[in-house]
Formats: C-alpha cells, structure tokens, sequence
C-alpha cells in the first residue's frame, strides 16, 4: 500500500507588487523520495519554497506536513517543526567560524541556560561532520574557505536539525565533481532515513539520477509532475520552456584576430597563483578549467585589480598596463562578472536601475553636476530588452529576482561600460536551460564584435562547447593548454589534478 504523503502543498498562490509569482501551485512529496522541482529562472521555484520555509507568507493555499494543516511564519518556526533549507545564496556569518554558524540561534548552553558550551557545541559538530563525512575545520573562519567548502557546512547544518523536508536550492552550483558525488551520498542517506528531499537544479544530468518524481514549472504555474525514470532530457526541456531547444549550445560562428592581451608570469601576492602566462586573440573565447582552488578565479581577479599582484606583467595591444585597482581595470577596457552574485555582484537593496548603471556612472553626468535620469531609464531599457530580465519595473529591488535575471542585470551592467576584456567566472551559476542558451549566444555575440572573453566554469561541456582553447589550471599553476575542439573531458581532468 502506497504510504500517505510527507508534505502536500495544495493551490498555492503568491503575488508581488506588478507580477503573480505563483498562480494555484501544488505539490506531493513522498517519505523517502528525491523530488525535483525544474523549472526557468523566474517559473517560481524558489518563491514556492520560501513560502513553505516562512519566507514568504502565501495568499492562497493549504500547506500539509505529516498529515498537519501547517502555516509557518518565519524560518525559525519551519526549523522547529522539521523543515530545512540549503539556500542557493549563502546568508553566512563570514566572520564567525564554522560551527558558530553550524549552531547560531541555538547554541548548547550549561548552567540553567547562562552560558554557551563550547565543549558540546564542538563534540556535536564532529559528530555531524564525521556522519557526514565533511572534512572540514570546525574552527575555521568563514570567509578563509572557498565557496564549496562553505556550502558543504551549509548542507551539514540542514542535516543537523534532524528534519523531515530538506529543500536543497541549486546545492551543486559551488561544489567540484567529487564535492556533488559525496552530496549524493548524503542525499541517499538521507532518503533512506525516510526524509522527503526537494531538488532545484538546472543541471539535468543531475536529476535524471538522483530524483524518484520531477515536478516542472513554467511562469508561476504547474506544468507537469512525473516519475523520473519516464522522463528524457529533451522532454523536460520542452516542458520547461514550451518549445523545443534543439541545441544545448549556439553554433559557433567568432572568428579570432590578433592577440590583444599578453600575461607573462603573474602571480598574486596572497594567493596560490605562481607564473600563470598566456595570451588572449580578439574575437577569441578562453575557457579556464581546474578544480576547486586550483587558481581559476584568481587568475581573473588579478587581471582585474581585485588581489595584489606579486610578480608578472599584462599587456593590452602591446602596452604594458598595471591594473592596480577595480577602477583603473574598467578605465583600461576590463569588465570582471565575480563567481558569487550575491556577495560581490549585485547591491541587493538597490533596484533594477541602480544596479544596471552602477559601473558607468560617468556617462550619465551632464555638466558634471547631477545625472541624467532620462539617459539612466533608456540605458536600463535597453538591458531589460537585451537581455530579457523578467522584472515588474525598473524600479523593482534587484534582490526579489530569481538569480538567473540577477545574473542578467549585471552582464548588462558591465555591457554599458563597453568593455573590450570581459572575465566571466561562472556566467551561468544557477541559470536554467534556456536562459543559458541566450547567455551563450551573447558570449559568441560579443566575440563577433571583436572583444576578448575569458571565462571560468565549473561545467566541462559548457567550457567544451562555448570556448575555444582551454586554459587548465592546478595547485595555482597553469598545468596545460588545450583546443576545445579537439579535447575532451578526460583530458582536462588528467591536466586539473597535475599539481594537486
């Protein structure tokens, strides 16, 4: 006999101000089931979620938790009562270490409640980790680990509540291929514990392997659910986006030039990077491939002016250039999209306008004096249109975006400054299907005009199928050089562990 469901979430509905995020949603998740919930940036995924974890107050619906008519008002309340949340954004305490924030908000105390209990509080978070088996420092600080490591502490804590639901929102867009394989493996334990799992994910290799039931959603509403093992790539994109995507890539169509831009051995004063040399053709995409903390992102941020570089020199058209600062960077023709969003990409309590002109101010100054509002809304306008941000106004706060048309907004940001150097790390980080293609159509777009790109990803077939040579990166050193065309996935990985 089939067991009765863990959670029922019936005719769920959500409006903001100018658009309806959720329009009569429902979703069934069964004990000891992986559920994913697919669906394009913006088709209302995360929304339905925070309005089950007290984010979001729903304005029409029913919420059923083991059989329990459930409204919970804040996340506290949602913890309390058996569900959890990995976030997509990690919201850390950077300055704390890593089991403060494993425990903050209900540190174990000793006498009567007047003193937290360090000795408890590090005995069970071995105890979690070794469960787990998270080998992490549980006196680290935050902000001293790498973004993988940090989302991995995130998961532990979500473990750590002992909860029925776990909703996982994007939890591999950080993680390396071993980080994602030792994810499955909680997430199977977890399952067989009897816990009901949500899945988001864009990365469908991902879900067609771990998930027992797909539900998909297209613009706020219930578009399918159906078991997993009778569903194929092609028909989930199809559902997803209510067309056929005939390609997961756009032909390629750049033609290279000259070398515009020649590094000859950098290395970054606080960092791993040691004598990284190469050169950048106009019209030319460069991947940068590597495991995590090989050297990939700093080898941007150097370029960029964001870490002190120790040794090496850049050259721009045959110039030497310094590059000492973010700012003398932009002046140069340089544009850097950082690998975390919501750290170091967008200002979240800022709107959509705000946001988009930010980095090109100066164009806006008439007489020196103020600026011109009537130029800002055009040029916002036209980032809207190009890069098709699903958003209410102009004037909607960037953070009440999915995070694939945050992404959005600053690529068309960094557009406006006219940039001739552009370094994408991670362009399509949480970014569903669809709108990865029109981020990949724009990266060959804005090679046919004639601009340098390199780009970091963490996905082997977007760098195989977007870039034209690949630079490979190890133990912060560059380990080889290949022709996309011509490698493959093996090869990458073999040249990725050279110097670990």
């Amino acid at each position: 006999m089939e067991q009765p469901a863990l959670l029922e979430m019936r005719h769920i509905s959500k409006e903001f101000p100018g658009v309806k995020a959720l329009d009569d949603v429902s979703l069934t998740v069964r004990p000891g089931t992986v559920h994913a919930l697919m669906g394009e940036n913006g088709a209302g995924k995360s929304t339905l979620m925070k309005c089950l974890f007290g984010i979001y107050h729903k304005d029409g619906g029913e919420i059923v938790l083991d059989g329990k008519p459930v409204d919970f008002r804040s996340s506290k309340e949602a913890l309390e009562n058996g569900v959890a949340m990995v976030h997509q954004e990690l919201n850390q305490a950077l300055t704390r270490s890593v089991q403060d924030n494993l425990w903050l908000g209900r540190y174990p105390t000793v006498a009567g409640g007047l003193m937290v209990s360090e000795k408890i509080m590090s005995r069970r978070t071995q105890e979690i980790f070794r469960e787990l088996e998270v080998t992490v420092d549980p006196k680290a600080i935050m902000s001293t680990m790498p973004v993988s490591q940090r989302q991995m502490v995130e998961i532990a804590k979500a473990v750590s509540y002992d909860s029925k639901i776990i909703v996982f929102d994007e939890p591999t867009s950080s993680l390396t291929e071993t980080e994602v394989e030792h994810l499955f493996r909680i997430i199977n334990m977890l399952r067989d514990r009897g816990c009901g799992i949500i899945y988001i994910s864009h990365k469908m290799e991902e879900i067609l392997r771990i998930s027992d039931d797909v539900t998909i959603m297209r613009d706020g509403q219930w578009v399918a659910t159906r078991p997993a093992a009778e569903l194929t790539m092609d028909e989930i994109i199809r559902l997803m986006v209510g067309r056929e995507l005939t390609s997961r890539f756009p032909p390629k169509s750049n033609k290279q030039g000259d070398v515009i831009l020649e590094v000859q051995g950098m290395s970054g004063r606080y960092t791993r990077l040691k004598e990284a040399s190469f050169q950048l053709r106009k019209g030319e995409i460069l991947g940068i491939a590597g495991l995590d903390g090989s050297g990939r992102t700093e080898v941007l941020e150097n370029l960029f002016g964001v870490m002190t570089r120790e040794g090496g020199s850049i050259k721009l058209h045959g110039a030497q250039i310094e590059n000492r600062t973010p700012r003398e960077a932009i002046k140069n023709g340089f544009a850097l999209l950082t690998e975390e969003r919501r750290a170091t990409g967008i200002f979240g309590i800022r709107n959509i306008r705000e946001n988009t002109v930010i980095s090109n101010l100066k164009s806006y100054l008439m007489g020196g004096i103020c600026l011109s509002d009537k130029k800002m809304k055009e040029d916002t306008d036209w980032s809207i249109q190009a890069m098709r941000i699903k958003t209410p106004s102009q004037s909607t706060e960037i953070r009440s975006l999915s995070g694939g048309n945050q992404q959005k907004v600053i690529i068309g940001r960094w557009l406006l400054t006219k940039p001739e150097i552009l370094l994408l790390d991670e362009p399509t980080r949480g970014i569903d299907v669809g709108a990865k293609y029109e981020i990949y159509q724009l990266i060959i777009n804005l090679a046919n005009e004639g601009k340098g790109i390199i780009m970091v990803s963490s996905e082997m077939p977007e760098l195989l199928g977007v870039c034209d040579r690949i630079l490979v990166m190890s133990g912060g050193r560059l380990a080889g050089e290949v022709n996309a065309a011509e490698t493959s996935q093996e090869e990458i990985l073999t040249l990725a562990a050279k110097y670990v």
